[in-house]
């Protein structure tokens, strides 16, 4: 196996076009195959690949691992093609020295049997890794020598088995070989161990693959783990786990978003939110860096129900609000991963990225943007309020009983709600009891002309402490952003992270903290830079027509039906320093305003 000091050092990679792959020939199809030989014919016979010395982990292969005899070095650079299409091609007589890989031992497995050495699968399917550190505003920041923690935050749908062998007719394009879980649990251990993150969050988790052999192997790759099954019958649910040596659990919440009763969460999805502490170097105060909250989730699938989308979202928002405020009311920083089944650009992604969303009268479907349903002769319609009181979520997403009421010893009411007894019969009779002074309580309201006719008086129906519920708006302030843009420049397509029956889409996500732009907003959407959590680098994701010519996914060399997604944070650090410096500032003003009392005793 490739290990990352070797990727890190591979200046360059030779390769040599005009052999497709023969492992194909015997996993994939025979006709999907036959379209990516054909697309490789059009291909020069020779490209060099110049690797950037400064991409971290970039997806390369050693010569240290495997030696290549015979091949004419290819440049790359002019080339139009993406270096993904580009791998699918070996040198014709190459003679290929495999060095065998160390291999995590996994329970209850009859044949644990790694990816083909030979052919690694990042090297078929070309990712490189962004490197964002050199950026202008993180090259300023590092002049100023500023420490970061440095961490790396994968989030990958793992693609359930139970779910594989339910929905057969959505992997017909698929050898039945490659969607074995014995075939596929090894490569996708491979994959999390060559990137190395040292916090992953895991969506479509087999409860018995997880306790029986995930949860082990994790264990023994350095990882304290997590875990949530999904509620109700359902066998695959939600894992977070992160590396005991970089981090220190503060907390640990689950969420079921299923209530009974309540048919806008009446679905069996589940969320987890961590709060980490990480761990600094012997010597260092913990204080000084900031304790990170990790959020993972997979929302409902059903795209004709973006009403129960909406709720799931405000119930997990809720509960980052709660794990994630500070005591002085602002936020630790936080990371959102997860498979939330909307398209970027969509009333949900917008909800989450700019913090507001106005739904009333909004059709259903349109929340996710995953189908087009706007022929639908009567589709379902979002109104408000969108969840009743009874959920305690405010509109804000922010859980009832840790808002604050300006009044504890006064109970408030809606505008809405008091407007009903306004002229109404019990309104203009005097109470029986009530004692009768002479231009006082003698006299009984006017009734205007046209009074509003009210059938009988209901009770209210939000006696907790008042918050507007009926403006059909939904908001957080927990200003978060994509790691991703969703958009492949140099392709000019957008980037996939699954492809439901053949077709790309993106659903997957790592949102993380950022600092609003003052005056920033572009056509409607918000724009961020950076504060204390730091992007430095991102796994750059593929387009549709690369992965189509991988016979789409799963494949032989991702078995799963989503792309993994990877980014590397850096989290400010407090220098001893500058605390040493405000320390002499601060004793340098004092002295400053205590010398004119000095000054006028030793006159005296």
């Amino acid at each position: 196996m490739t290990s990352l000091s070797d990727l890190n050092s591979a200046p360059e990679v030779t390769w040599c076009a005009g052999q497709q792959l023969t492992e194909l020939h015997t996993l994939s199809s025979s006709e999907p195959q036959d379209h990516a030989v054909a697309e490789l014919a059009k291909l020069p016979a020779e490209e060099t690949v110049a690797v950037v010395g400064s991409a971290r982990w970039a997806a390369v292969m050693p010569q240290a691992d495997h030696q290549i005899v015979g091949c004419t070095a290819i440049d790359v650079e002019g080339q139009n093609e993406d270096p993904a299409v580009l791998a699918w091609s070996l040198a014709r007589d190459a003679e290929i020295v495999p060095v065998e890989p160390p291999a995590w031992t996994v329970q209850d497995m009859e044949q644990f049997q790694p990816l083909p050495t030979e052919v690694p699968y990042h090297e078929i399917l070309w990712r490189d890794w962004e490197d964002l550190s050199v950026q202008p505003y993180v090259l300023e920041q590092v002049s100023r020598n500023m420490s970061l923690f440095e961490f790396r935050v994968m989030s990958y749908n793992i693609l359930a088995q139970d779910l594989v062998e339910q929905g057969l007719d959505l992997y017909l394009h698929c050898h039945p070989d490659i969607l074995n879980w014995n075939y596929r649990l090894p490569n996708i251990l491979q994959e999390i161990q060559h990137w190395d993150p040292d916090v992953l969050c895991l969506q479509e988790v087999q409860e018995n693959h997880y306790w029986e052999q995930l949860e082990p192997t994790f264990r023994m790759m350095g990882f304290a783990c997590f875990y949530k099954r999904r509620t109700g019958r359902k066998t695959d649910g939600c894992a977070v786990c992160y590396k005991h040596s970089k981090f220190q659990l503060i907390s640990a919440s689950p969420i079921e978003y299923f209530r009974p009763g309540l048919d806008i969460l009446n679905r069996d999805n589940v969320g987890l939110v961590l709060l980490l502490q990480p761990l600094l170097p012997e010597g260092l105060d913990l204080k000084m860096v900031s304790p990170l909250c990790v959020a993972n989730t997979h929302v409902l699938y059903n795209p004709r129900r973006g009403d129960v989308k909406l709720a799931q979202m405000a119930l997990l928002l809720a509960e980052i609000d709660k794990i994630a405020k500070t005591t002085e009311g602002s936020y630790y920083p936080v990371i959102l991963c997860g498979d939330l089944n909307s398209v970027p650009d969509s009333p949900l992604y917008k909800f989450i990225r700019n913090g507001q969303l106005s739904y009333h009268g909004m059709p259903a479907w349109k929340v996710s943007g995953q189908e087009d349903f706007s022929q639908q002769l009567h589709p379902r319609k979002l109104l408000a309020p969108l969840w009743p009181s009874s959920l305690g979520i405010t509109d804000n997403c922010q859980y009832v009983s840790l808002c604050p009421s300006k009044k504890l010893d006064r109970r408030k009411y809606s505008r809405d709600f008091l407007l009903q007894f306004h002229f109404c019969n019990v309104a203009c009779e005097r109470p029986p009891q009530l004692i009768l002074l002479e231009g006082v309580t003698d006299a009984k309201p006017d009734r205007p002309a046209r009074r509003p006719k009210h059938a009988a008086v209901v009770n209210d129906p939000d006696p907790q402490p008042f918050f507007p519920r009926s403006s059909g708006i939904i908001q957080h302030g927990l200003n978060l952003t994509s790691v991703y843009s969703h958009f492949l420049p140099q392709r000019r397509r957008p980037e996939v992270t699954t492809m439901p029956m053949g077709l790309g889409a993106t659903v997957d996500y790592i949102f993380y903290s950022a600092e609003p732009v003052e005056n920033g907003n572009r056509g409607g959407r918000r724009l961020y830079q950076d504060g204390a959590l730091k992007l430095l680098g991102r796994l750059s994701l593929l387009s549709e027509d690369v992965l189509l010519m991988a016979n789409g996914l799963p494949n032989p060399f991702c078995s799963s039906d989503h792309l993994c997604l990877l980014a590397s944070f850096g989290l400010e650090i407090s220098s001893l320093r500058e605390d040493l410096s405000f320390l002499f500032c601060l004793i340098l003003e004092l002295s400053r305003a205590a010398l004119p009392f000095l000054e006028r005793e030793e006159w005296l």
